[in-house]
């Protein structure tokens, strides 16, 4: 079996063939039909579309005249990655962190004063649509935390500005307080006040982040309440809901990861013990509650199927975030690691979708698997040792 530098070799070369493009789980509404029909433009048949694709186990996208596309979100992804890789010494192609940048730059949200990000296809939840390109949290966080990577890694200060500006964009737009004086950041849109707890914890991460680098104290104020809240709704087994809506009381793998690996950021940027606790018996559930015997990454944690590479992806990255907290980490994610090429990996090299009860997914996602799983082999590499990574160059074969 081949081992994580073969397989990320792989994947790298095959995003990189597609010019880093693809099709995405929620791109449905991108369908040029919507131009030839424009009846279809209301919210059921968009919801309908959605899930439908969403679901489908046979790719009818191009049918559906969807186009691929570079996703701000995904280019993220890879653009963390590369920097793991470029500070292993394994990146061959140390242009293509500046080229990621200049992608980041180009799709930025060209209806805001702030630097911020949205999807690079129009979205349709049970409520609301969302705009091609509307700034929301999630992506801006995964961009302003790649931007601080290069930044970390060669001191580039243009990508402390954006982030800085990304910072400001959640603080001053998304930031909002309730009469009891608890605080949470709005998302998807400004608009929706609903709490969803990985984007507290992944927005109160970055602005710690920001802080640690600034010294602005009030990205810290800030990112410590709306922490606080999300931390309060914790249930008393470990876990955490979706969100606090009726709607979102569910609990899941890699919102889960979100919400441990964000909460241990704000602990060491905020440099304080506070939320020690809640950390490990968050992380003792998701130890105790995703995973099956042979390394399969169960998607809820009280049922397994689908199993996605989402899951996979975020498993192994949240393992590897508290390797310090179980001895066992590295042998469980070596285990999801080998269950994965067993099950969920293509001959070409890149990762399906999902596994379901009744067959597999094999549709190809840019941002929702290969990015995620590149950034999840780029992680595992930084456990080789420096015997296993000589001569090796990520990438050189392109």
């Amino acid at each position: 079996m081949e081992g994580p530098i073969v397989v990320t070799q792989k994947l790298f070369d095959y995003c990189q063939k597609n010019d880093w493009a693809g099709y995405d789980p929620y791109d449905a509404l991108n369908s040029r039909i919507f131009n030839v029909f424009p009846f279809l433009n209301s919210r059921i048949p968009q919801l309908i579309l959605t899930q439908a694709l969403k679901r489908s186990p046979v790719n009818i996208r191009p049918l559906l005249l969807v186009p691929k596309t570079q996703n701000p979100k995904a280019i993220a992804l890879f653009l963390m990655a590369f920097v793991k890789l470029s500070k292993l010494g394994l990146l061959a192609q140390e242009d293509l962190i500046t080229t990621m940048i200049d992608k980041l730059i180009a799709q930025r949200s060209q209806d805001s004063s702030y630097w911020c990000w949205g999807y690079s296809f129009p979205w349709q939840t049970r409520t609301i649509l969302v705009s091609r390109g509307s700034p929301n949290l999630v992506c801006t966080v995964f961009v302003a935390n790649a931007l601080l990577d290069v930044y970390e890694l060669n001191r580039e200060n243009n990508c402390l500005k954006m982030a800085t500006s990304a910072a400001e964009y959640i603080l001053n737009e998304l930031y909002w307080t309730r009469d009891d004086g608890s605080s949470s950041f709005a998302y998807p849109l400004p608009s929706l006040r609903t709490p969803v707890h990985n984007a507290n914890f992944l927005g109160a991460a970055l602005l710690c982040r920001v802080f640690k680098l600034t010294g602005e104290k009030k990205f810290l104020e800030a990112a410590l309440r709306v922490t606080r809240y999300s931390v309060s709704k914790q249930n008393s087994d470990g876990s955490w809901d979706y969100g606090e809506s009726s709607t979102q009381r569910w609990v899941d793998n890699f919102h889960t990861g979100y919400n441990l690996c964000a909460l241990r950021s704000i602990a060491q940027y905020a440099e304080t013990p506070e939320f020690a606790s809640p950390i490990r018996l968050g992380f003792e559930f998701y130890r105790d509650h995703f995973f099956r015997d042979d390394g399969a990454p169960k998607y809820f944690h009280n049922r397994t199927f689908p199993i996605d590479i989402h899951s996979v992806a975020q498993s192994i990255i949240t393992l590897l975030n508290f390797k310090d907290l179980d001895g066992n980490n590295l042998s469980l994610i070596y285990t999801i690691f080998n269950w994965a090429l067993k099950q969920m990996r293509d001959e070409r090299g890149y990762f399906y979708y999902q596994k379901l009860s009744f067959g597999t997914n094999k549709i190809s996602y840019m941002r929702w698997s290969q990015a995620w799983m590149l950034l999840a082999l780029s992680s595992l590499l930084n456990e080789l040792d420096e015997e296993q990574l000589a001569n090796v160059r990520i990438g050189s074969s392109s």
